[in-house]
């Protein structure tokens, strides 16, 4: 891995750190609802930042909640600015992240799966 490699991947987990301690401690809209910042991606030139977002809730509370993340991008943005020493404050662009909630339906399939294999 170069250098750079490196400081990417060192300033990528310290931008997921800031991001989801804003989101869980500071961010007081009431359209944030229970939301988790499973991964965030920099371009080679910091100045991009794609933020992977997973949210509990249906359709309707998980669009509410990404209103509300769009809304505070500017906040968020300047507490970045304000707790690291990256040379440029990257843009901030969310992506909703399913994993955790395939992941979980899978469980189930698997655990209806082996029970009905029981009984």
């Amino acid at each position: 891995m170069t250098e750079h490699q490196h400081t990417l991947r060192r300033a990528a987990k310290e931008v997921k750190r800031i991001v989801a301690q804003v989101i869980d401690r500071d961010l007081k809209d009431p359209r944030v609802g229970l939301a988790s910042v499973v991964g965030v991606e920099l371009s080679p030139d910091f100045r991009h930042a794609s933020v992977y977002v997973s949210v509990l809730g249906d359709d309707e509370e998980r669009r509410i909640t990404f209103e509300g993340l769009e809304s505070a991008k500017g906040y968020i943005r300047s507490e970045i600015g304000e707790r690291t020493r990256l040379k440029y404050v990257p843009e901030i662009r969310f992506v909703e992240d399913r994993s955790i909630e395939r992941g979980a339906r899978i469980d189930a399939l698997l655990k209806k799966i082996r029970e009905d294999r029981e009984g």
